[in-house]
């Protein structure tokens, strides 16, 4: 009898080992060649997002806008839908945004794996939560959209790693990560000035 129990302890063992060694291997198939297939996807949107009216290629805000750049130094913006507002918000000022981060399209993940959002379901700023932050307390790319939008703008920002987290993971974001963002700009304001409130 103890022997038999002590075959079943082992095949237990066994079976966690196995299902570690799964999961383990599911994310690396997940993530396979992520640097290669990230840095090919930024390389085609240079390229191809010139040549769409709605597309737009923005440096990032703290270089010189006039001199040609690497593509990492750029920031690439489809615009969904423009807002009414004229004026843009500063490196300073606060923000109030609704917002979906996510991957480049991956196995399991065919439009990207959510890391970050304001919204549940389908994109809508009627049924999402708002956020306030402080534009420099964002990441560099990040940063650089929200310099150039007007209250209203909606638009989907692909952000190289480069400007976003970099070479090293950082929570749920693997190294070298393309970030895409849909990006609705509510209001701003500048600092020591209170944001209304929002409906």
């Amino acid at each position: 009898m103890k022997k038999y129990i002590l075959y079943l302890f082992a095949m237990a063992i066994g079976l966690v080992g196995l299902s570690s060694c799964s999961e383990e291997a599911s994310e690396e198939e997940e993530y396979a060649n992520w640097k290669n297939r990230n840095e090919q996807f930024l390389a085609s949107l240079a390229n191809d997002s010139l040549k769409q009216s709605n597309w737009q290629r923005i440096k990032l805000f703290s270089l010189d806008p006039n001199t040609e750049g690497a593509a990492s130094d750029y920031i690439y913006v489809k615009k969904i839908s423009n807002g009414e507002g004229t004026e843009m918000p500063i490196y300073t000022d606060s923000v109030r945004v609704v917002y979906r981060g996510r991957l480049i399209p991956s196995k399991s993940y065919p439009k990207g794996f959510i890391f970050d959002s304001t919204v549940f379901g389908e994109y809508s700023v009627k049924t999402a939560y708002t956020k306030r932050q402080a534009v420099s307390n964002t990441i560099l790319g990040y940063a650089t959209a929200l310099q150039n939008m007007h209250k209203g703008d909606y638009w989907r920002v692909y952000i190289p790693s480069e400007l976003g987290y970099g070479t090293s993971d950082y929570s749920t974001i693997p190294g070298y990560s393309v970030l895409v963002f849909d990006l609705t700009l509510l209001d701003f304001s500048p600092v020591g000035e209170a944001m209304k409130p929002w409906r």
